[in-house]
């Protein structure tokens, strides 16, 4: 008997990263500054967590250390 092959699962585009922020916790707080959020400003946020997050990191390790801390974000 011949065995069948996996399917594939389609590849995710190399943009599309997880989400690190949760929506409905920023949307509620640009409200409660009285502005109206659109739907592109969660990613756009998620997208500038990531930058601090990586410019961080890249400070970690040029520090020659494996733990992040406060003073690198």
């Amino acid at each position: 008997m011949a065995k069948k092959k996996a399917a594939k699962k389609p590849a995710k585009k190399a943009s599309s990263k997880e989400m690190l922020v949760v929506a409905s916790k920023v949307k509620a707080y640009i409200r409660s500054k009285g502005c109206m959020c659109s739907s592109d400003a969660v990613a756009a946020v998620s997208d500038c967590v990531y930058c601090c997050l990586d410019k961080a990191i890249a400070r970690t390790q040029a520090n020659r250390r494996s733990t992040v801390k406060p003073q690198d974000l």
